[in-house]
């Protein structure tokens, strides 16, 4: 599992799917969430809005498992 660590309260999905390198646009984010490849605490995630805290995990098909934390 990867660490994505952010400086602010929450990250928006789309923009954390290009932060941790698994897609290079939001265009690809939005087509990566519509094919329901990713899970959101092991839930399908589809709105690339979805607004993701500290201690969230996020799994990405053919991208890996990552878990969000806060910048010390």
């Amino acid at each position: 599992m990867k660490i994505i660590t952010i400086n602010s309260e929450y990250i928006k999905l789309d923009q954390f799917l290009k932060l941790a390198d698994c897609v290079p646009t939001g265009g690809m984010a939005k087509a990566l969430l519509q094919e329901g490849q990713v899970k959101v605490n092991g839930e399908e995630e589809d709105r690339r809005g979805r607004k993701l805290y500290p201690g969230y995990k996020i799994e990405v098909e053919g991208c890996g498992t990552f878990e969000v934390a806060a910048k010390a």
